[in-house]
């Protein structure tokens, strides 16, 4: 995705005054998902993690317990296209779609995310860029 899709993700951004640079207001961004449901490999780009992975797993001098723990912070390389989630959610099956939202790959429902606390992440950012603002 784009930088400048990124930033209109949440709407048009507005100086609040004239000192202002940004604006707080914020606004969902409305999703008209393809036609196309994508191929499930083309949602995630793992070269990275595939990469270190191999060269983890192929190291002799790393324990097993060290070598567990590279290969679970190698998944943090992989590289979601979150637009591409998006239209494959929208062909989902149910079950799939219900277990995106629980691993936050898209949020739809408000309260959703904030019993998942995602939304509780998201106001603590809130507050303290609020707090910078002053």
């Amino acid at each position: 995705m784009s930088l400048a899709k990124q930033a209109n993700l949440f709407g048009e951004i507005e100086a609040e005054e004239k000192d202002s640079k940004y604006s707080t207001k914020i606004e969902a961004p409305v999703y008209q998902p393809g036609e196309r449901k994508p191929n499930i490999l083309e949602l995630v780009d793992c070269g990275k993690c595939n990469q270190l992975s191999r060269e983890i797993l192929e190291s002799k001098e790393i324990t097993k317990e060290e070598a567990d723990f590279l290969i679970k912070a190698a998944g943090r390389h992989n590289i979601f296209n979150y637009e591409l989630i998006a239209d494959y959610y929208a062909h989902a099956s149910p079950q799939m779609q219900r277990l995106m939202e629980k691993s936050a790959l898209v949020i739809i429902d408000f309260n959703q995310a904030i019993e998942n606390g995602y939304v509780k992440l998201c106001e603590e950012i809130r507050n303290q860029y609020l707090e910078h603002q002053e």
